[in-house]
């Protein structure tokens, strides 16, 4: 596995110690990374700083994605205090509540809108902020990730499968605009992992059963295993690869029934 040494990152997205982001902030700074964790809100400011106290000086800084100014703010911090920027872990997602239980015939139009805005088009917004910090680098890494509820149907995923297919598009379309300027942008679909966002869906361990009855390793996935698969589209390692979406995922994607 390649390296991270002297690289900077971002990672957005870490809730608390089950989340994806949090996994992969742990893989990156022991890799060598210096790294800049954002927290959403007051509310989970302190769970972010609890974990970053963890990591090597990291720096903690807020960032909610539905505000341009809040992205804008980041990427000036990012810029002074890094002088530029290597990788960015996108993992911010939301639906509101009433979208995850209701049949999603009824999903209202402003749940619709919240669920695109902070799980797709902030990947957008963000993208855009950070594309200077990379060009000063001669390049980068963007990585966001997404579910296999983009493709298919999961019971009680709803809005969240909608806002999912948005995001891995937009992998695709980034990808193509940026790959002039040496920056890459994938996506991990992780299999099925008890994070809180996967605690706001109905049925959710029943879920988790079917990957133990039916993946072809007969498991789920741990969030360590997806933080492995982040370094490599992290780093030099897969400098030809991007506009992909990485399964990584036990194999649940390969099987019918």
């Amino acid at each position: 596995m390649s390296s991270l040494t002297g690289k900077t990152g971002l990672i957005v997205g870490v809730a608390n110690k089950r989340s994806i982001s949090w996994a992969i902030a742990q893989a990156a700074a022991a890799s060598g990374a210096r790294l800049a964790l954002t927290y959403p809100s007051e509310r989970l400011e302190e769970n972010v700083r609890e974990l970053a106290a963890k990591l090597e000086n990291p720096l903690v800084l807020p960032c909610d994605v539905t505000s341009d100014q809040q992205i804008a703010d980041l990427a000036a911090t990012l810029d002074r205090e890094f002088g530029g920027l290597d990788f960015a872990v996108h993992g911010a997602g939301f639906a509101p509540a009433d979208a995850l239980h209701n049949p999603f015939v009824e999903t209202s139009r402003e749940s619709f809108r919240i669920a695109l805005d902070v799980s797709a088009y902030s990947l957008v917004g963000l993208t855009r902020a950070v594309v200077p910090l990379m060009e000063k680098r001669g390049g980068g890494s963007i990585l966001t990730l997404t579910f296999i509820g983009s493709d298919r149907v999961y019971p009680n995923y709803n809005v969240m499968g909608v806002a999912k297919a948005a995001l891995e598009s937009s992998v695709r379309y980034l990808a193509s605009d940026l790959g002039p300027k040496n920056i890459r942008v994938n996506a991990i679909s992780a299999g099925a992992i008890k994070t809180l966002a996967a605690s706001g869906i109905a049925g959710f361990s029943s879920i988790l059963q079917v990957y133990r009855d039916r993946a072809p390793l007969r498991r789920t996935v741990e969030t360590s295993e997806v933080a492995d698969a982040a370094m490599f589209l992290l780093s030099p390692a897969s400098r030809a690869v991007t506009g992909e979406i990485l399964m990584v995922d036990a194999g649940m994607h390969a099987i019918g029934l």
